[in-house]
């Protein structure tokens, strides 16, 4: 597959071949499975303390004839501590069990819990490939919801990569086509749920991925502008191409960065 090469004024400069990891055939639930795994990886362990629950003191005996024991008083066994007493008669409350007032929790979560999902590192790859395919594909890109010019896909002339201003770099979407993507990126939304609390009020949604060789000004530049990401070529992954486990992400790759993929055979 051939895609057109385009430079800062939306010029065609020329054609290049896509290397042979752009032929991948798709594979969305395997892709769902790759960025799950990412995900899970990121996960921060919670748990109850041990002894929630716990530290009350509610030993109380089960036997015949024993002083402070609850046998023949016609109650269930249940664990149960001493409120107040009157000679050999004592009032309990039940403590500790899961079913008590201040008890423990039936199946409290564990902090030593593995919480990772893991997948096979050819499957993994496998995974990567699938998603780089899917990102030249227009009609997946569209339905992700994407903005895209006509001419989407193509690939972005490696003088590109010296952009070291946010404002430059917002001309050079717009002259690509993507003034729409931007809009649509830029917008804020309250989240639902109780993540407002926990310093996450916000959502944007994902734009465009610029997928660059090596250290540029470009990532500097992007850095401010909502919704775009910048990435290695050889540190591509799953979750990155395809935000959410939703394959077709709007993709800007430079000319270097498929030199790259091409030279080192990434991910195959």
């Amino acid at each position: 597959m051939k895609l057109p090469i385009l430079n800062k004024e939306n010029k065609n400069v020329g054609t290049k071949e896509l290397p042979s990891q752009f032929s991948e055939s798709y594979r969305p639930t395997l892709i769902k499975r790759a960025v799950h795994a990412l995900q899970s990886a990121a996960r921060q362990a919670y748990g109850a303390f041990p002894e929630a629950g716990k530290r009350s003191a509610s030993d109380i005996s089960k036997r015949r004839r024993k002083f402070r024991g609850c046998y023949g008083f016609g109650i269930s066994r249940v664990n149960r501590k001493i409120h107040s007493r009157r000679g050999t008669r004592f009032f309990w409350v039940g403590a500790f069990s899961p079913q008590t007032v201040g008890g423990r929790r039936s199946h409290a979560p564990k902090a030593e819990k593995e919480l990772t999902k893991r997948i096979n590192k050819k499957e993994n790859r496998k995974a990567i490939r699938s998603a780089m395919t899917a990102t030249v594909n227009k009609e997946l890109v569209a339905a992700r919801g994407h903005k895209i010019p006509e001419t989407y896909p193509f690939i972005i002339n490696s003088s590109v990569e010296d952009i070291s201003k946010t404002n430059d770099l917002e001309k050079l979407f717009k002259s690509l086509g993507l003034a729409d993507e931007l809009e649509r990126t830029a917008v804020k939304k309250v989240r639902a749920g109780k993540g407002k609390m926990r310093n996450r009020k916000y959502k944007r949604k994902r734009g465009v991925l610029v997928v660059i060789a090596g250290e540029c000004p470009l990532e500097k530049a992007a850095k401010n502008v909502p919704g775009v990401d910048v990435v290695y070529a050889n540190a591509l992954n799953a979750e990155l191409l395809a935000p959410g486990a939703l394959p077709g992400r709007v993709t800007l790759w430079s000319e270097k960065a498929i030199d790259l993929i091409t030279e080192k055979k990434l991910f195959n």
